[in-house]
């Protein structure tokens, strides 16, 4: 059995202090601000910009975490402290790992928010 990407009892907490309406706007403008962080990481990592990876990672990092999305946020904090690795293709397979994690907490954040 996998675990689940979004740990619930965050999220409600989150439904619970800012209700769940505002919730579903905050996780939709995430849901349309976190692939253009992803794709910051990637020109970042392309460009050898190590502060502009760190940031994006943060950020990333951050914003999964407050909705409870904390395997994504997990792997967004390893970038974020590790930085830019020595070798492109370590940073491009941990790339293309927090790709998947994001696509599935977009998914399941979907599914809590709109049904």
């Amino acid at each position: 059995m996998t675990a689940p990407t979004i740990a619930f009892a965050t999220f409600r907490e989150l439904q619970d202090t800012a209700g769940p309406e505002f919730v579903a706007e905050l996780v939709d403008a995430f849901l349309e601000e976190a692939p253009l962080m992803l794709a910051e990481l990637r020109d970042a990592r392309a460009t050898s910009n190590a502060d502009s990876f760190r940031r994006a990672a943060h950020s990333l990092k951050s914003n999964s975490q407050t909705f409870g999305a904390m395997a994504l946020g997990a792997l967004a904090r390893d970038l974020e402290l590790r930085g830019l690795a020595a070798s492109a293709a370590n940073d491009d397979a941990a790339l293309d790992a927090l790709d998947a994690a994001y696509a599935q907490a977009a998914a399941d954040l979907k599914a809590l928010c709109h049904g």
